[in-house]
């Protein structure tokens, strides 16, 4: 990779760093993101975590040694460090490989553990720069985040595939009367107890974290139990310990119709994915409202560049 290249990426970053932060500033967020594969030569999603950074490479056929492709990201780490002015030890880097029809895989490209703790909208979280495919926090769902916060008073909420609870954080912080967190990793179960604890607002009589198959306890749920309910499933998911595979595009009918069977009489869901083809069966969906709300929960940080979609399901 030629100096020219390199000084081109550094003028990208400055652009796109100054606008960004400026942005974070002025709505009081201490974390986001502010390069999103910008230019083909360098595929990196950057975004910023209170001081600290998180770059994640898409791999690609870079055509270069592996000798060469990490003094590359070295090389890149410096001018991400100079740009933004944070020391490079605090910039941390992954290579993401995508595969076919399962979620990609990080390789680590830094060893030693980093944990930070990051606020937003007057909450704190745990994020995790260096061990796991992501860092803990989603950012690009603040906003949806906030208005589960400003529903949740008095409400039981239900927070299927929580990775790490920050819905649940939030639906406590703004008065749910229950919240359950369920995902089928037992590290993000914790993760999730761990957000929860430090915010002081853990209170084990109405806050259950349940270590399961999110489609086995779906299969479960009573009738009338929840008056919200906040599902992220992922796009595809074959894990060994389920039985059956499960597909967004396929599968989302059966699911949202198990869950408004779950759902209070005026109860709602937020219903999310990752999937960018993804079309919603609205016909075949027995609610009474069925709303695309992917716009109003796009952050600053994200808008045009968010692939992601949401919805509002009110029974």
């Amino acid at each position: 990779m030629s100096d020219n290249k390199l000084q081109m990426f550094e003028n990208r970053l400055r652009k796109v760093y100054k606008h960004f932060a400026k942005l974070a500033r002025k709505q009081q967020q201490s974390c986001f993101r502010f390069y999103d594969h910008d230019m083909p030569e360098f595929p990196f999603v950057i975004e910023y975590y209170d001081g600290a950074l998180h770059a994640a490479e898409y791999k690609r056929r870079h055509g270069m040694e592996d000798e060469v492709h990490d003094a590359w990201l070295e090389s890149c780490r410096d001018v991400i460090a100079r740009v933004t002015e944070i020391t490079p030890d605090l910039v941390f880097i992954k290579v993401r490989q995508r595969k076919e029809g399962k979620e990609g895989q990080y390789q680590k490209f830094d060893t030693t553990k980093q944990e930070r703790i990051v606020s937003e909208n007057g909450l704190s979280f745990i994020v995790n720069l260096t061990d796991y495919l992501d860092t803990g926090l989603f950012l690009d769902h603040r906003i949806t985040r906030r208005m589960v916060q400003e529903e949740a008073e008095g409400k039981r909420v239900l927070n299927l595939f929580c990775y790490t609870g920050s819905f649940s954080v939030y639906a406590a912080k703004g008065g749910a009367k229950s919240v359950t967190s369920v995902d089928l990793s037992k590290t993000y179960i914790n993760w999730a107890k761990r957000n929860m604890q430090f915010n002081k607002l853990y209170r084990p009589e109405v806050h259950e974290f349940v270590q399961a198959d999110v489609m086995e306890v779906i299969d479960e749920l009573p009738r009338n139990s929840f008056d919200l309910i906040v599902c992220d499933p992922p796009t595809f998911s074959n894990s060994k310990r389920m039985d059956t595979s499960f597909d967004v595009q396929r599968d989302h009918v059966v699911l949202l119709k198990k869950l408004l069977k779950a759902c209070t009489e005026e109860g709602k869901i937020y219903f999310s994915n990752n999937y960018r083809g993804f079309s919603m069966d609205r016909d075949a969906i027995p609610a009474a409202v069925v709303k695309d709300i992917t716009s109003q929960t796009t952050p600053f940080d994200f808008q045009g560049r968010l692939f992601r979609s949401c919805f509002m399901i009110q029974k």
